[in-house]
């Protein structure tokens, strides 16, 4: 038998214990750590190559997050000769980014209603339930004590140096700045459709032209064989004017393609999906080249008081000096009324006291560690940032006027030139084509005219879409919300009337 000191199996527990604890919060702390870094796998990627795994409840279901397609009464009927208005219409109903704008203008309106409730009383019912023990005189006496019960509170701001109004002329400001960005995201989406629009007619346009050549390559083959048959031409003839057929069918069949995905992604512009049956006309032959008779100085003041983007930077501009005025309100006392009516219940209903209250506040701001100071400095910034901006954006909005107006009467020039292109390859085509029949051309001069025609009509295609596109881009820069149908008088929808 061993005997040991107390003192000392005491201290040889105590380290015992000690060694135990340590152990257990070292298991412990591992344990955390694993379970920590399992948790931040299972929530991202393992590693930077990795790609995320969602998990199920992350996995939202397309049709809960897509609106569903809004399309105008008897669309189906007129599916085969869509106008542009019409479609125009479509994409205005569909297009999310006119909802998402909508939805910004309301949620301003929103808050210049909630900033107008400062102007009204505010008032708060409020109850209260606590329950204290304690004891007084050295301890000789304890009590118990609940009390319970109601309360109206009454808080009603009477005058404030004008940050009331200041911060629900902020918030005008804002509605007014949001309501002028969703009508310049109208304008942006019916430019975006316009195109499309005129880029399908364009296409439909060069695909006849295509075919008009795929034809002309027929005839011309034919009369080369024909004068082979005859003794007049050679096999090199047939061969040349056969490669000639299969380049314009070849180009054709490019066309051809080309319209079908040209018509989806005019669908898709539209809202709709991009199978939907659906046409549309014609790339007229003739177009109003007068119809923009204004100078360029007045369709530059004519940006200047229609752009919504700009409107929406001045409205911006005002928001800024709105919030300034509001920051500098809070160096200035306010006062206000506060007042409140209640009832206390002392550990039963039979005993209570009404408590009643009403104060005319003065509350003066004297110190804030300079935080005041530098709010005033950072609102004043940012006026000076939106009054940049503004600048900036006008700058822009000449400019762009500058340059859509001269790109139209480019455009005109260009349709002007490429109709007498186009009458003098055809003219010398149809020289070609007999001279090549009555024996006296070669097949080279035929197939170099025909060449120059193909050319030709692809250049008055491309010279009347570009026009069209022109337009659009010249009534948009200039903030009208123009729908041009080919064949009849621009309309301006914004104002109704027959553009000039």
């Amino acid at each position: 038998m061993i005997f040991r000191p107390v003192s000392l199996i005491e201290s040889s527990a105590g380290r015992l214990c000690r060694a135990a604890v340590l152990l257990l919060a070292l298991a412990a702390a591992g344990g955390c750590a694993g379970y920590l870094r399992q948790g931040l796998t299972e929530r991202t990627a393992s590693r930077p190559g990795a790609q995320w795994v969602p998990p199920p409840m992350a996995r939202i279901r397309p049709d809960t997050v897509r609106p569903a397609v809004e399309l105008p009464a008897g669309l189906l009927q007129k599916a085969d000769s869509l106008t542009l208005e019409l479609i125009v219409d479509i994409t205005l109903q569909n297009n999310p980014d006119t909802r998402a704008s909508w939805a910004s203008a309301k949620a301003a309106a929103a808050r210049l209603g909630s900033e107008k409730g400062a102007y009204y009383p505010q008032l708060d019912a409020s109850a209260q339930a606590n329950r204290a023990q304690g004891s007084v005189a050295g301890g000789r006496f304890s009590y118990n004590q609940i009390a319970f019960g109601p309360a109206v509170t009454l808080n009603f701001l009477l005058f404030d140096f004008g940050k009331r109004e200041a911060d629900v002329e902020s918030a005008r400001q804002d509605l007014y700045a949001s309501n002028w960005t969703h009508n310049a995201t109208l304008q942006n989406v019916v430019l975006r459709v316009e195109r499309a629009y005129f880029q399908y007619l364009y296409a439909k346009a060069l695909r006849q032209a295509r075919q008009q050549s795929v034809e002309e390559a027929r005839e011309n083959l034919e009369a080369a064989e024909q004068r082979r048959k005859a003794g007049l031409a050679t096999i090199t003839d047939v061969l040349q004017a056969r490669t000639n057929r299969s380049q314009a069918l070849l180009a054709f069949q490019e066309v051809d393609g080309q319209v079908k995905t040209i018509r989806g992604a005019l669908a898709t512009a539209m809202g709709l999906p991009a199978d939907i049956a659906f046409d549309v006309g014609f790339l007229p032959n003739e177009l109003p080249v007068e119809m923009v008779s204004e100078t360029i100085d007045k369709l530059m003041a004519q940006a200047e008081n229609r752009r919504p983007d700009l409107a929406a930077a001045r409205a911006r501009v005002r928001q800024a000096e709105a919030d300034l005025a509001s920051v500098r309100a809070e160096d200035y006392p306010s006062f206000s009324i506060q007042g409140s009516l209640g009832r206390d219940y002392f550990n039963s209903r039979d005993r209570y006291s009404d408590n009643k209250r009403a104060s005319i506040m003065l509350s003066v701001p004297l110190f804030t560690g300079f935080s005041r100071q530098n709010d005033v400095l950072e609102s004043q910034a940012d006026l000076e940032r939106s009054q940049g901006e503004a600048e900036a954006l006008r700058r822009q909005v000449i400019l762009d006027v500058w340059i859509s107006y001269y790109d139209l009467q480019t455009a005109a020039q260009r349709m002007d030139t490429s109709r007498e292109l186009l009458a003098t390859a055809t003219e010398s085509h149809q020289a070609s084509q007999e001279r090549y029949r009555v024996g006296v051309g070669s097949i080279l001069e035929l197939l170099t005219a025909q060449a120059a025609l193909e050319d030709a009509r692809a250049q008055d295609v491309a010279a009347r879409t570009d026009w069209l596109l022109a337009l659009a881009q010249l009534a948009h820069d200039t903030g009208n919300l123009w729908t041009y149908e080919p064949g009849q008088p621009a309309v301006d929808n914004k104002q109704g009337e027959k553009s000039k």
